[in-house]
């Protein structure tokens, strides 16, 4: 479609606005990959002398080292897996939303050999993040006990769950997950190729084969994803089990998700062709849905808080006292602002809905909010921080590493994204989301 120059007058006098010639990625998008190079640089030059620093200072420089990996994977995980959740989500329901995501989510989704690439050192580090791969029978574990290494719940919760928390059992767990992603990420990105290259007459079949194949995808993601954070977060606490915390995870992508999603729209828009299609309704839509997920995000996890607490029963309270006694009440009090308070402040404004500065400016701290969080999630899980939290450099790799790997992966994901044209021409609601932004006020 040739490019109309006169798009924006069009909308002011009511005529639908037309596509531009080029709908590849603008060229700043290289640029992105440049600038996130540099800070994947720069911050892993930060990190590794902050290891140095907290190996001379206590020991744990290396194993703060590990634990921060762990929280930049689950990071970029979130944005992986989930983008490709997502994407089978939209499929599924349909919505002009999609025709602003589906290039973004496709492309987060195509970045999974990295996060691959990422899982790898959790898996050769295994004995330095889990206790349990520390025992390989029960013997081990019962001189661990005589030892004051562990007490008498891990020693059982060792040995009883050694069928499934053994070695071999994360990798093969965790390659079985990974050839899952790996076949419908591969599959959606072919399907959405093959129906790039036809015309607007096969869009029905197009969009009912999608809806076949990504209405089970989403339960197999839900399974597979829930699968996943058992075996790298909740078993580094090898006696804590609930029942609810895959979809804790599974909520939390979609929080982390959409407001990476909003972000990279929102500065996309700044040229064409996002600058065509992203109209302001629509932007309004995805801050409603966004405000959704801080909503259904804080309800589980003060369900789970508030049932686990009322309850009081000693195999369930002890996780939490790890993480709000030895001074991390404070880090709980600042999770709850940051991760629901503020974003639910934020979002219930229409007008910053609406507004694409102060919209991104929202969903970035949303990310850091998620990456707190995380910390909490991860640190307390380890003998010498559980009821303890303390200052030490190696404390401070948790704010320089996942930054690192979240960087790498952003230029990753800017390689992924220059690899197609961001608008789907043959979906059927590109004729209206062209129309002037009045005519569905």
């Amino acid at each position: 479609m040739a490019h109309d120059s006169h798009a924006s007058s069009n909308a002011k006098t009511g005529h639908a606005k037309t596509l531009p010639a080029d709908l590849s990625a603008p060229a700043f998008v290289g640029a992105w990959k440049s600038r996130a190079l540099m800070v994947a640089a720069a911050f892993g030059i930060v990190t590794v002398i902050l290891a140095f620093l907290g190996q001379a200072q206590d020991q744990l420089g290396w194993d703060h080292f590990l634990r921060a990996w762990v929280l930049g994977l689950m990071l970029t995980f979130g944005w992986c897996v989930g983008g490709l959740a997502l994407l089978m989500v939209q499929y599924c329901t349909g919505g002009k939303w999609g025709l602003l995501l589906r290039r973004p989510l496709e492309a987060m989704s195509r970045t999974l050999p990295l996060i691959f690439i990422y899982w790898l050192v959790p898996v050769v580090y295994m004995k330095k993040l889990y206790l349990w791969a520390q025992f390989s029978s029960d013997g081990e574990t019962a001189d661990a006990l005589k030892n004051g290494i562990i007490n008498e719940a891990q020693k059982h919760c060792i040995d009883f769950k050694r069928p499934m928390l053994n070695p071999e059992m994360y990798v093969i767990a965790g390659l079985v997950c990974f050839m899952i992603w790996f076949l419908y990420a591969w599959r959606l990105n072919k399907m959405a190729a093959k129906r790039d290259a036809q015309g607007p007459d096969k869009t029905p079949y197009w969009i009912k084969k999608f809806e076949n194949f990504a209405g089970p995808g989403i339960v197999v993601y839900a399974l597979t994803m829930t699968a996943a954070v058992i075996y790298w977060v909740m078993s580094m606490d090898v006696t804590w089990f609930s029942s609810v915390y895959g979809l804790l995870f599974l909520v939390g992508q979609g929080y982390s998700v959409l407001a990476f999603s909003i972000i990279v729209s929102i500065a996309l828009s700044k040229a064409e062709p996002f600058k065509t299609i992203m109209r302001q309704t629509e932007q309004h839509d995805l801050g409603k849905m966004t405000f959704a997920f801080v909503m259904l995000n804080i309800y589980l996890a003060f369900s789970q808080f508030l049932i686990i607490w009322s309850g009081n029963l000693p195999e369930e309270i002890p996780w939490y006292l790890d993480r709000i006694r030895g001074h991390w009440g404070v880090i709980i009090t600042l999770d709850f602002i940051f991760h629901w308070l503020v974003p639910f402040s934020m979002l219930l404004s229409r007008d910053i809905k609406r507004n694409k500065k102060r919209l991104t400016r929202v969903c970035q701290w949303m990310i850091f909010a998620k990456a707190f969080d995380l910390f909490w999630l991860i640190e307390p899980n380890f003998k010498d921080a559980a009821r303890n939290l303390h200052f030490s450099w190696g404390i401070m790799e948790y704010a320089t590493l996942p930054v690192a790997m979240a960087a790498l992966w952003v230029a990753f994901f800017a390689n992924r994204l220059q690899t197609k044209a961001l608008v789907q021409v043959n979906d059927p609601h590109l004729a209206e989301i062209l129309e002037p932004e009045h005519a569905h006020a």
